[in-house]
């Protein structure tokens, strides 16, 4: 997820009645979006005890609901933060998690199914209110509300802390650059960190003409612009406290805990309750546990196998049992009630690198896709539990998808060979070529579809050399580098992407626009730069009717698969498992794992 630079002129701002932002509506019942669906408040809305759970329950409805505060809730993930630093992450469970200490101007309603893709306040006093044409949205800032130290927040704290994500040589290199593109009169912004001594002088895409007041005026029409506000880029910073990229190690708390002690890299990350938290001003986090406590770099497999035991509640990243337990849990009738496997948008899949050579041919990117065995793909996942085989990019339950794109078709499933070796000679390489294929050495599935795309190029003369990556430095420094994605032959990178809103442009923008591509943390990693393409998402953000932006987004659907940039292996099934201490679980949807707010635990040891 990167950054799109809008080049067209921007239109004249019009300064008419201003209108209430609501919630735009997801379509379809399956809806199951990265940044867009949510949880239910415990106590209510259905779902037993944990001893009479089913299987997947906690898909749609909330399992062993309480109110029972206190103790430990413990975590643990296979890798690391990209940072806690709420201005400087995109993996989708850092945003989950950085809310236990981060509050956002908005945030999404706590229920399970459809009803959480509704977008409430947090530290917004009430939605925003766009004038006529959507270039200004202004939002009020809840009064009273402070950070760990008793200072009061201000609507200044929060332009700060956009200001740093976004801005300047040395603004944060993780999470994506929304405001960067979509403010105006801020191209010449160098900053907060250019000059200390006042450092949002030149920021004027924000005016703060109060304390508790935010004007975002933008440099288009933007329809969706309500969606960026759920960011954890607007968790409020106090200036003072900044220290860069180092801040991640004590994040200065707005939220219902803070750090004790400072976040250890590879180590570990512990929160305690922060006293100035007011839980009268947010609906949307129950704050259970007395105490949370992270472990970190511990192997997948201990993992599952902890949580089994009663050792874990929560496996931090989100993605699941790996594929050893998966099965196990799958089929063990004594636990499987304790199991969840919900239908996530959440897409796996492998770049295909436009610029690395001989891929920069699309003939051999063709090749590619062609001889790629979408029936491996899917058994390097856990076969159905674990994903559905895609033909296309964007998944079903957005506005937009079409199925039925399948531009490299196979009888079997198990790939043409025949027209991959066409293709091959068509791109002057008859025998096939060499390239490299990264992925996440800590995630086995990754490893996995590297292992299965190895096996069905090798059968071409496409020979690969699999190189692998720690998580928590992928999508920044090997596979989000362009400059290492070239040094090192990368042609081909395992990758997985789910909406930040429930919107093609909230899909597929920082995966496959042009002006996304950026020197770090870059989410283009195909490096896909096609002229259309990019027109596409240049207009679709002005587009008010939502059947034209749907039919926008299928078109680029289309013509990115047409590219060869993307080799789709699967819409993702999680294999979840939820201990029987764990309370409040329920799958949510907007960050494709479970609600991690809402959650409480019964072992008070």
């Amino acid at each position: 997820m990167t950054t799109h630079h809008f080049t067209r002129p921007e239109p004249p701002r019009r300064r008419g009645a201003l209108r209430r932002a609501t919630a735009p509506a997801a379509a379809g019942t399956a809806l199951a979006l990265l940044l867009a669906a949510c949880g239910g408040a415990g106590g209510g809305g259905g779902g037993g005890g944990a001893s009479d759970a089913e299987f997947n329950e906690g898909e749609t409805a909330v399992v062993n609901p309480s109110d029972e505060t206190g103790g430990t809730l413990r975590y643990a993930i296979s890798a690391d933060f990209d940072s806690p630093d709420p201005g400087n992450t995109y993996y989708a469970f850092s945003w989950n998690f950085s809310r236990y200490y981060a509050r956002t101007l908005l945030t999404y309603t706590e229920a399970p199914g459809e009803e959480g893709v509704e977008l409430q306040p947090d530290l917004a006093e009430d939605m925003p209110e766009a004038n006529d044409d959507s270039t200004e949205w202004t939002v009020p800032v809840k009064q009273g509300l402070r950070f760990e130290d008793g200072s009061e927040i201000t609507a200044q704290d929060i332009k700060y802390a956009i200001a740093r994500s976004n801005f300047g040589d040395q603004a944060l290199p993780n999470g994506p650059k929304y405001f960067q593109d979509l403010l105006a009169d801020s191209e010449d912004y160098e900053g907060p960190y250019a000059d200390e001594s006042d450092p949002l002088a030149g920021f004027d895409g924000i005016e703060t003409p109060d304390d508790h007041t935010l004007v975002f005026r933008l440099n288009k029409s933007f329809s969706e612009f309500p969606y960026v506000l759920v960011q954890p880029q607007t968790a409020p910073v106090p200036a003072d406290a900044d220290r860069g990229e180092q801040y991640q190690s004590n994040v200065v708390s707005s939220g219902p805990y803070k750090f004790d002690g400072e976040y250890r890299p590879g180590v570990s990350l512990n929160l305690v309750r922060n006293e100035e938290w007011d839980a009268s001003t947010d609906p949307t986090r129950r704050a259970l546990p007395d105490r949370v406590e992270v472990q970190l770099g511990v192997e997948q497999n201990e993992i599952d196998q902890r949580l089994v035991n009663g050792e874990l509640d929560v496996d931090l990243g989100g993605t699941g049992v790996g594929p050893a337990m998966k099965g196990t849990l799958i089929t063990d009738e004594e636990r499987r009630h304790q199991v969840d496997n919900p239908q996530t948008s959440t897409l796996r899949y492998l770049n295909v690198n436009t610029v690395v050579e001989p891929l920069d041919d699309p003939a051999c990117r063709e090749a590619v896709l062609y001889a790629a065995d979408r029936d491996a793909l899917q058994r390097a996942w856990g076969g159905d539990t674990g994903g559905d085989i895609a033909t296309q990019i964007m998944p079903t339950s957005l506005p937009g998808a079409d199925p039925g794109i399948d531009p490299y078709p196979s009888e079997d499933g198990k790939g043409d060979l025949d027209m991959a070796r066409e293709k091959l000679e068509e791109c002057g390489q008859p025998d096939g070529f060499s390239t490299s294929i990264g992925a996440r050495a800590d995630r086995p599935a990754d490893v996995s579809t590297a292992e299965a795309v190895q096996q069905a190029l090798d059968r071409v003369g496409i020979e690969t050399e699999i190189k692998q990556y720690p998580s928590d430095t992928y999508t920044n420094t090997q596979a989000g580098s362009p400059d290492f994605v070239h040094d090192n032959d990368l042609g081909l990178t395992v990758y997985g992407w789910a909406p930040d809103w429930a919107s093609g442009y909230g899909f597929m923008s920082k995966i496959l626009d042009g002006d996304a591509i950026q020197d770090a943390g870059n989410s283009n990693i195909s490096e896909l730069n096609d002229d259309q393409i990019n027109q596409w998402f240049d207009e679709v953000v002005s587009e008010e009717d939502p059947d034209a932006r749907a039919e926008i987004y299928t078109r680029i659907d289309e013509r990115a698969m047409e590219q060869a940039a993307i080799l789709p292996a699967v819409f993702e099934r999680t294999v979840l498992y939820r201990p029987a201490e764990l309370t409040n679980v329920y799958y949510h949807a907007a960050y494709s794992m479970y609600d991690y707010m809402a959650l409480g635990t019964t072992n008070t040891d």
